[in-house]
């Protein structure tokens, strides 16, 4: 078995929850809306755009993959149903992105990613938007793969090879760690990575593996995750 070299992670639900952020980020968007254009918040609901966005995604894989042209294009068409000057679509999109960035990282992920710094390359690979700049971890980082920017997303093999490609590291000399039993542990075994499953106890406890997926270890935070590469 190689030695590994480098620790690539999944972002959101691994390193922090992500459905509070979403939901602060669309109540702070759509209270701009109420305030800069009544007539487009008079016209849709949170969860009428919401349900837009899931019916593009149903029928358009390029939303699958961008995840900001796909909430782009859902205000574009509120503005334009409503009338509305389409040039602050970009302005509305500012204000959501903002708050999208403005995460509670789990307590053991700086202290754990500075532990392993030194010794491991680290990446990242996601299907989201989230700004690791803007976040403020971009610094413990050597590498960042975005579906939106990549142009492919997990669990397609291309997007785990990609991170590999930046690091200068084979497929079998990386470890994957995400929470989506599909998308992160089959995505990356498939590519000929290991994987491990996230399993955040602090998402509850209704998260279950299916019964196919293998993972190579299963973790419960990054403490436990450097417990199991120094074995």
């Amino acid at each position: 078995m190689s030695v590994i070299k480098a620790v690539l992670f999944d972002l959101d639900d691994t390193l922090w929850p992500i459905v509070p952020v979403i939901r602060r980020a669309e109540n702070i968007l759509f209270e701009w809306l109420r305030q800069n254009v009544p007539g487009v918040a008079s016209r849709i609901s949170i969860d009428g755009m919401r349900a837009r966005r899931q019916a593009l995604m149903d029928t358009d894989p390029v939303y699958q993959i961008d995840l900001r042209a796909l909430r782009h294009v859902v205000l574009l068409e509120a503005f334009n149903e409503a009338g509305e000057d389409v040039r602050l679509v970009e302005e509305a999109m500012e204000v959501f992105s903002r708050a999208r960035n403005e995460v509670t990282l789990f307590p053991d992920v700086v202290p754990a990613l500075g532990r392993m710094r030194p010794k491991l390359a680290l990446a990242s690979v996601s299907n989201g938007v989230a700004d690791l700049e803007a976040i403020g971890i971009a610094h413990l980082f050597d590498a960042s793969i975005a579906a939106y920017s990549f142009g492919r997303a997990k669990p397609d093999a291309a997007i785990f090879h990609a991170a590999c490609d930046a690091l200068k590291i084979r497929p079998a000399e990386a470890i994957y760690v995400g929470d989506d039993p599909l998308l992160d542990v089959v995505g990356a075994q498939k590519a000929g990575l290991r994987a491990v499953w996230m399993n955040r106890h602090e998402l509850g406890p209704s998260r279950t593996l299916p019964e196919h997926v293998r993972p190579d270890a299963i973790c419960g935070d990054l403490i436990e995750l450097e417990r199991w590469i120094g074995h």
